[in-house]
């Protein structure tokens, strides 16, 4: 709703009861007397040729007498969020995941299921991978209205996605344990691939609410780097840098394994998404 042509008091009242009804409010002012509304409001805007007065008091000064710079601006900072909240809520879930399966692992492997400068590694290539997400596009349904911080939404996300991790890594464990009688390089090696493939591309499904995850499309950039980090850790294995952190070649076998374990993790994480936002939404 927009209001003009108000007597300063009446500027304040219409602020203040916005706020007091959960309402974020922006005030376009340039005059003295507006200088007290600019203060009030959540985000005072005011423009170049306005009094010294409203400028200092303006969160946001325009440079051109155009409000279209407005609209603009409410879109991108709308796309940030929604960016913003695709990688804390992926974050989150991986990392609440993972912390579980080391804590489960520890009950019953004699060794290390991944030595420390692999998880260092694994989080700088998976870091790098979603280093692009500002990058990203999305979905109308962000744009269209806006939205706020949520933390005991995002909670309920972790909780519910975070341990889908967990089993599939559980499965590798075990798979690893039971059908390949994995060493310890070996077993570390393949928790490192698993791992590190269902955290690069579980982005593709929490990045949408759209199902499946294909319909809402990614942006090229956030496709090819995810694509390249798989690769490059993929490929490591078999080099001689490979020696250095720790990794030993896995059987080709066991890529079959990781190809389904990855496809069904994905599937199951969508199902899982779903069923989440039917009910939460």
């Amino acid at each position: 709703m927009s209001f003009a042509e108000s007597r300063r008091h009446k500027k304040n009242r219409i602020i203040n009861a916005l706020k007091s009804n959960g309402h974020v409010v922006g005030f376009l002012g340039d005059g003295i007397n507006d200088a007290p509304s600019l203060r009030s409001a959540d985000v005072g805007i005011s423009v170049n040729n306005a009094v010294d007065v409203a400028k200092e008091s303006a969160d946001i000064i325009l440079l051109q007498n155009d409000l279209t710079v407005l609209r603009d601006g409410v879109i991108e900072g709308r796309k940030t969020f929604a960016n913003t909240q695709k990688y804390v809520m992926m974050g989150v879930s991986s990392n609440f995941g993972n912390m579980f399966s080391v804590a489960g692992a520890s009950l019953f492997l004699p060794f290390l299921p991944m030595l420390p400068i692999q998880i260092l590694l694994n989080n700088l290539l998976y870091d790098l991978s979603q280093s692009v997400i500002p990058t990203d596009e999305v979905d109308q349904e962000y744009i269209e209205k806006p939205w706020r911080w949520n933390i005991s939404f995002i909670r309920r996300f972790m909780i519910a996605l975070g341990p889908v991790s967990s089993i599939f890594d559980f499965l590798t464990f075990f798979l690893m344990l039971l059908v390949f009688r994995a060493t310890p390089p070996l077993f570390q090696t393949a928790w490192f691939l698993e791992s590190l493939s269902t955290q690069t591309l579980v982005i593709f499904v929490i990045r949408t609410r759209k199902s499946p995850f294909y319909r809402s499309r990614p942006s090229k950039y956030l496709l090819s780097s995810s694509i390249a980090i798989l690769a490059f850790a993929y490929a490591l294995p078999f080099t001689p840098l490979g020696a250095l952190f720790g990794f030993m070649e896995p059987p080709y076998e066991f890529f079959i394994a990781l190809a389904i374990m990855t496809g069904s993790y994905l599937i199951l994480t969508e199902i899982v998404k779903n069923q989440f936002y039917k009910k939460y939404a």
